[in-house]
């Protein structure tokens, strides 16, 4: 089918290239870029000998747009999946618009200086993709990802509109270590102690970081406290999904995590204000993730299970309809199949999917676009068919 430039080598991107590799029809060759060329090396030298995919590598900062264009130009994919850092989503953007190549991603662009994750910067580049004739794919990760692609797909088949959705994102995870986290320590931990946000008639609400909380019961893995928070999706799923008078997220943590970040914040060591150390400038927070464990280390000692979904409430033939959709992932057999726990897994599989669904032309459409705007069937089917198999409750549980 065609080749497809993957930029990043981390937990998420290491979950695509396997299965990339294993989905050798589409994939026919991947190239593997990124700061540190000698893990991409290590990647193709394990993956080469398992597959039909022909695997190069290659060194890029991500960082320079001129770098990124001169390797887009030499290796000419047809396809980039950007799986490096949110803050690169621009450069690698104008990289593809500059050599007319389709752009993928799992998350939203952010900038460096400030905790601040929204879709404006990237929507901006409507016209411009348009022009060029290319796709850009936002968020084809999880959550922003399959939970815009459950919700495409419950409106297409189960409802008439979609008054409320309630995102649900549970980790039943065990890793051992008094705090880790479970994907990139810098991006979660400015995630988490941001302030919580949901949409309400069509207008952000602002909670504090953390004053909303509810318990819930997840099947596969049980009662777990979970909290709202702000996320992406919710932004572009309140345009996208016809009907919509509240959108909630809400992700599950555990005390232990909770009581470390609230003592790691009071000491300043989540802060992405610089700092001068012995004559130089450091960011506390940037600090603080390179003494964490990498969470690309935690899939052979995570036990559990991750279960993620939308609970949907709306209207079906002028009747009333709940609807919950979800998946459950369990963090050994992830780590058995490709070496990674359920949260990188939950990512890169998607990822791949989505990239998938442009290479193979199922999903055609000039400009930038969420998730949500395209037809959810053929991806909901990729889901069943390469690890993330979803299931269906017509009368779950609310969340109050």
């Amino acid at each position: 089918m065609g080749k497809c430039m993957i930029i990043g080598c981390g937990g998420v991107a290491s979950v695509a290239i396997h299965k990339c590799c294993q989905n050798s029809e589409v994939f026919e060759g991947i190239m593997i870029a990124s700061r540190t060329k000698s893990k991409c090396d290590a990647l193709r030298d394990k993956l080469q000998p398992t597959t039909k995919t022909v695997i190069e590598t290659a060194q890029v900062n991500a960082d320079n747009v001129d770098e990124l264009v001169t390797l887009i130009n030499s290796y000419k994919p047809d396809v980039v999946l950007n799986l490096a850092l949110p803050y690169q989503d621009l450069t690698i953007m104008d990289a593809c618009l500059a050599t007319k190549t389709h752009y993928v991603d799992t998350a939203n662009y952010e900038p460096l200086d400030t905790a601040k994750f929204e879709y404006k910067w990237q929507w901006a580049y409507r016209e411009k993709f348009e022009q060029a004739g290319i796709t850009a794919l936002l968020g084809s990760g999880f959550d922003p990802g399959v939970t815009g692609v459950f919700s495409a797909y419950a409106l297409k088949h189960e409802f008439d509109e979609i008054n409320y959705i309630d995102i649900l994102d549970c980790n039943g995870g065990d890793h051992g270590y008094p705090f880790a986290t479970n994907f990139n320590p810098e991006i979660n931990i400015r995630e988490v102690s941001a302030k919580g946000s949901y949409i309400e008639d069509g207008k952000w609400v602002e909670t504090e970081p953390m004053e909303i909380k509810r318990v819930y019961n997840f099947k596969g893995v049980g009662k777990k406290d979970m909290y709202l928070l702000h996320h992406e999706e919710l932004e572009s799923l309140a345009l996208n999904i016809k009907g919509i008078k509240r959108i909630r997220f809400f992700m599950t943590f555990g005390q232990s995590y909770l009581t470390h970040l609230k003592c790691l914040e009071n000491v300043g060591m989540t802060s992405i204000e610089p700092i001068m150390y012995e004559g130089r400038e450091i960011v506390p927070l940037q600090f603080l993730k390179t003494v964490l464990p990498d969470p690309a280390t935690l899939g052979a000692r995570t036990v559990g299970k991750t279960n993620i979904g939308c609970i949907f409430r709306g209207k079906k033939d002028g009747k009333d309809k709940t609807y919950y959709l979800y998946n459950i992932c369990d963090h050994q057999e992830c780590y058995k199949e490709v070496g990674s726990q359920a949260i990188s897994y939950t990512t890169g599989v998607p990822a791949m999917i989505g990239t998938m669904m442009i290479m193979t032309g199922q999903w055609n459409r000039a400009g930038v676009y969420n998730i949500e705007e395209f037809d959810p069937d053929p991806f909901m089917k990729a889901l069943n068919e390469w690890g993330l198999p979803w299931e269906e409750d017509f009368n779950p549980t609310l969340v109050d």
